[in-house]
């Protein structure tokens, strides 16, 4: 490729609108253009890392045993109608009408197209197991689009969905991805984790995120350094902090703590460490009786005041998966206080208590006692309130908890999803009526696993990782060029442009993937260009160092080049690339 056959367009600073290093960078270099709110249109310098990112994805997943196919981006209604998300999606999803006045999604995702494809198709185990892929654009109506590729509402996406016979089939089919998956990031050159995650509203009993690690993360991933331990902040377990609840040594007692409504400030007034208070989140779920009116059930979840609610864990509990915050209303009818000075003992009405482990085996604690500007001190379960009515982790993990698989502690760094594994188990098969003939003959609903990869995500990922004060730090495997040549005065001088072009063309020749750079800029524009895009090898060819015999090399992570005899500059730089 020549720079002056191509379309270069980089920019000295970025649009007011880029908020996050990789939205700038991918800017300024010019691999992205903005169209709209989260639109952007993939420039011919950035679609060569996509297509890159594809091409790994591609031959990973072939390797698997997957199959490509194409579906459409628009979908009928009825599909998702059948499967029940038309109404549970939320405005995410685009919904739109044709001139027949018919309903449908621009598609987030294609598990009811998918579904309808194989239950079309397949009728008996022995089909089975069957896995396809496609890498295509998707649309998801975020309510803010921000930080360019990294939250767009327009993305290209690999998605792909395995159907089994059973679980344990489904389970093969899910580590097979997983391995894949693993197999890809590594190719791809990022440092990344596989974590254990929450399925959120794709659905199923089990999932993975793969995440690269970077500083400007959206996720806590909470990890254990001294083994394979990772998960999602959202799915870790918090194991309780206290093994087992030490026997009463103070007398329960009602103390006057004025204007101390924070757990905080009630632990700096009593001289106590906060870690013996315990503080008090009230929930209500809406539920409709016999009679067709509504009614609410009131929660009262306890924490370590150290300690934050973990929304996810909390909603998995049973009764509480519409749960919602009380109000101050429903909070004074149930406990004849405000917020600031609730707590478990002698509530005014019925309320289901739930204590998070840590919060169980404490004894002789803290916590509101119902009344304004009053605390309970030195409360013991069992003697001045009930049993917990359920002992759950609810809370978020922080760092230096033990580590649930007993081996030290945990961590906790920020990651940024660029893929998810899912065990789906029968949940759209199911909805959909998806069923096959089974080794005995009946219909039996096909068990499902969804595997996907946001490829445009990954060119944001990958550059919030590597990047520097210059510009992008490509992974060789995802540069839009691997190499680029700079001659330096080729304009004037016919013994650099030859030697450059035989360089060029010895390369090409070799399966390099190069670019030489004869738009006649000069040194310094040419430099500054190729490091802002951030090609990994650059070779600089001027007529003082040929009359040395030497040619410069630099790798983009390097702060000095070096001198290379031009005889083995060929040699030196696929050796470069080799450990690359």
């Amino acid at each position: 490729m020549k720079a002056s056959q191509f379309f270069i367009s980089t920019l000295k600073e970025a649009p007011a609108e880029a908020e996050i290093i990789s939205h700038q960078l991918m800017m300024r270099a010019g691999l992205i253009k903005r169209i709209g709110s989260g639109i952007y249109s993939y420039m011919p310098i950035g679609l060569r890392s996509v297509r890159k990112v594809e091409q790994i994805v591609r031959e990973e997943m072939n390797k698997a045993g997957a199959m490509e196919l194409l579906m459409p981006a628009v979908q009928p209604a009825e599909l998702w109608q059948e499967s029940g998300r038309w109404e549970q999606y939320g405005p995410e999803l685009l919904r739109l009408k044709d001139r027949h006045n018919r309903d449908f999604v621009v598609g987030p995702t294609h598990e009811e197209v998918i579904t309808d494809l194989i239950r079309r198709d397949v009728k008996s185990y022995k089909q089975l197991p069957v896995n396809m892929y496609q890498i295509q654009t998707k649309f998801r109506d975020e309510i803010r689009p921000r930080f360019g590729v990294m939250r767009g509402r327009e993305f290209i996406m690999k998605d792909a969905y395995s159907f089994d016979k059973d679980v344990d089939g489904m389970k093969a089919s899910y580590d097979k991805m997983f391995n894949a998956y693993t197999a890809i990031f590594k190719r791809l050159g990022l440092n990344f984790r596989a974590v254990a995650a929450d399925n959120g509203s794709i659905g199923g009993d089990g999932s993975h995120e793969f995440h690269v690690i970077a500083e400007t993360g959206e996720d806590d991933i909470v990890y254990n350094p001294n083994s394979d331990y990772a998960a999602n902040i959202e799915a870790a377990e918090a194991v309780a902090l206290i093994a087992e609840r030490a026997a009463p040594t103070q007398t329960l007692t009602k103390t006057h703590t004025p204007s101390k409504g924070k757990c905080e400030d009630v632990a700096e007034f009593l001289g106590v460490p906060l870690d013996k208070n315990v503080k008090s989140i009230v929930l209500a779920v809406d539920i409709e009786n016999q009679e067709d009116d509504s009614a609410t059930q009131i929660f009262l979840v306890l924490l370590r005041a150290d300690h934050t609610l973990n929304e996810i864990k909390v909603s998995k509990l049973a009764g509480l998966s519409n749960y919602r915050m009380a109000t101050e209303a429903e909070i004074a009818t149930a406990f004849n206080t405000t917020p600031g000075y609730i707590g478990p003992v002698a509530t005014a009405q019925k309320v289901t208590i739930i204590a998070d482990k840590t919060v169980a085996n404490m004894s002789d604690f803290i916590c509101g006692a119902n009344e304004v500007d009053y605390h309970h001190v030195g409360v013991n379960w069992g003697r001045d309130l009930p049993e917990p009515d359920l002992i759950a982790d609810v809370r978020n993990v922080v760092a230096g908890d033990p580590a649930p698989d007993g081996n030290g502690t945990v961590g906790i760094c920020r990651g940024i999803e660029v893929g998810h594994v899912f065990q789906l188990g029968t949940k759209y098969s199911e909805a959909m009526k998806a069923t096959f003939l089974g080794e005995n003959g009946k219909p039996q609903p096909f068990v499902m696993g969804c595997y996907g990869i946001g490829i445009t995500r990954i060119l944001g990922a990958a550059i919030e990782q590597n990047f520097d004060a210059k510009g992008i730090l490509w992974p060789q495997s995802i540069a839009p060029f691997e190499v680029v040549i700079c001659p330096v005065g080729a304009d004037k001088s016919e013994v650099v442009r030859e030697e450059a072009d035989k360089l060029y063309h010895s390369l090409i020749q070799a399966g390099v993937d190069v670019i030489i750079d004869d738009r006649g800029e000069r040194p310094g524009v040419m430099f500054a260009d190729w490091e802002l895009i951030g090609v990994p090898h650059r070779l600089t060819i001027g007529d003082r160092g040929l009359k040395e015999g030497l040619v410069e090399y630099q790798n983009r992570r390097d702060t000095e080049a070096t001198k290379v005899p031009v005889l083995e500059i060929h040699a030196h730089v696929l050796a470069q690339m080799s450990v690359a």
